[in-house]
């Protein structure tokens, strides 16, 4: 068996196409969908991101601003800016690129961005609006693991997921997130006891770990779904997984590759809530 690829540039090309609809359709009543992005320090990997997300944005019409401060800004600086963002009625999403410096608290400055313009998903009203089932905004990497999965017709409920990976950002949400699809959920991570037990239960696997090869070809069952989140570099200094890709495509049934998977998935559910955020203050 060689797993089919869920090709995330592909699906990712078709949600930016209908973005860019529903944004000339605002645009049309006089409404601008409007994207802050906060950059705090020269973080390389997160030059490169908001650069993505800059140029994503332009593609479909939303208009993205990227503010760029120095590792030396002070917390109370960067707060005092997300609260005159929070104030700007032509600001409909408000994103800070993380990681931040380290004399910032980043769970402080992600709750001082208002609910309502929090288009990464990770406010803590956001998370609570997922746990009961009501409006707010999913984090943009397991929301775009959501549609991949649907891009395949894959039905969750009664399936066994395991989710490699705690954080805050992905692990959690992602769990909760398939939980709400009746998927029975375990969330684990790369110290737990005999992971590979565990991952040779699971019909859908999700590697979150930021290390490489954590998931391998003995670990998976034949014919699971295979979402690799992670972001490493080889020996040979070019992007991969935390799934041993080509190992692991060989028992898979379903794969995301590295790059072209879940990373462009990623960037277009940001523009989904930016869109989402602009509609709902556009009523």
């Amino acid at each position: 068996m060689t797993a089919q690829l869920i090709d995330g540039n592909a699906l990712a090309k078709t949600i930016r196409a209908d973005v860019a609809h529903r944004t000339d359709a605002l645009k049309a009543r006089g409404v601008l969908p409007s994207l802050a992005i906060v950059l705090v320090g020269d973080d390389p990997a997160s030059q490169v991101y908001v650069k993505h997300k800059v140029n994503d944005s332009s593609e479909t019409g939303l208009k993205a601003t990227l503010e760029r401060y120095p590792a030396s800004m002070q917390e109370a600086q960067l707060l005092s800016r997300i609260a005159a963002l929070n104030a700007d009625p032509s600001v409909h999403g408000i994103l800070v690129q993380l990681p931040l410096p380290r004399h910032m608290d980043a769970s402080k400055v992600i709750e001082a961005i208002a609910p309502a313009k929090d288009v990464d998903g990770f406010h803590v009203a956001s998370a609570g609006a997922l746990m009961v089932g009501r409006p707010g905004f999913w984090p943009c990497t397991p929301y775009g693991c959501l549609k991949m999965l649907d891009s395949i017709g894959y039905d969750l409920r009664g399936k066994h997921a395991v989710v490699i990976g705690r954080s805050n950002i992905v692990g959690k949400p992602m769990a909760m997130m398939l939980l709400a699809r009746n998927a029975t959920v375990t969330i684990c991570h790369s110290a737990t006891a005999d992971l590979k037990a565990l991952t040779l239960q699971a019909d859908v696997v999700v590697a979150a770990v930021g290390k490489r090869n954590v998931l391998t070809a003995d670990m998976v069952k034949p014919g699971a779904v295979v979402l690799d989140v992670g972001m490493n570099r080889n020996d040979e200094g070019k992007l991969c997984g935390d799934v041993d890709f080509e190992g692991v495509r060989e028992v898979a049934g379903w794969i995301t590759p590295v790059p072209g998977g879940v990373g462009p998935m990623t960037r277009a559910m940001l523009l989904v809530n930016t869109l989402e955020a602009a509609e709902r203050a556009a009523g």
